[in-house]
């Protein structure tokens, strides 16, 4: 994951979605807007459906030369020939991920509102930090606020992703000091999402 100066998009699946459907809508989004990153992350954890819904994105992500890493499973990354994993317990699996996955891999980490934990994550070799949520009622109602990302933005060379409840006035507020916004059932349940990435894209600028 490149960082420029203005924040680029992560794109996140939804936690569930039609395996038959939602490849062509996904095309029509990696075609229509220029996306830093895929992450398939589904809220199920059976390994066979996982591994469908991987062979299903692979192909359109690839074909969009938009690297596809996943939630948590280290193991699949690697079955799967995916570029990399995303992982949801902070520092903790970082360096494990890192020495199973190799340097070419792309691992990150979500840390919560916590810049010790991203810290650390950054020292056992995590290419970027996610903190979040950023907004509502997502989670335990803590929130990752402004000024960790400033802070983390001025202090710390690694790149910082805000996820969470993205919205245009949130994206507004962030985009000076971040450089990812994590974005996916934002737009999902929208009708024309496309149409919803780009308000949103919009609002960063």
């Amino acid at each position: 994951m490149d960082q420029t100066d203005a924040p680029q998009i992560y794109l996140l699946t939804p936690p569930e979605f039609e395996l038959s459907t939602f490849p062509g809508q996904l095309a029509q989004v990696l075609d229509g807007a220029d996306i830093a990153c895929l992450r398939l992350s589904m809220a199920t954890r059976d390994e066979d459906r996982l591994t469908r819904a991987a062979d299903a994105i692979r192909e359109v992500a690839h074909k969009a030369d938009v690297a596809l890493v996943i939630d948590t499973h280290v193991v699949l990354a690697q079955r799967l020939g995916l570029d990399g994993v995303h992982l949801l317990d902070g520092s903790r699996s970082v360096r494990a991920a890192r020495k199973e996955l190799g340097a070419e891999a792309i691992v990150g980490a979500h840390c919560g509102q916590s810049s010790h934990f991203g810290m650390e994550a950054g020292e056992g070799g995590a290419d970027y930090i996610a903190f979040g949520p950023v907004t509502g009622a997502l989670g335990d109602g803590e929130l990752a606020e402004r000024d960790l990302f400033e802070w983390w933005s001025q202090m710390i060379e690694v790149p910082v992703v805000a996820e969470g409840g993205i919205t245009a006035d949130i994206a507004r507020t962030l985009a000076p000091v971040v450089d990812f916004f994590a974005i996916g059932e934002e737009i999902w349940r929208e009708d024309d999402p496309l149409q919803a990435l780009n308000a949103l894209t919009t609002a960063m600028r």
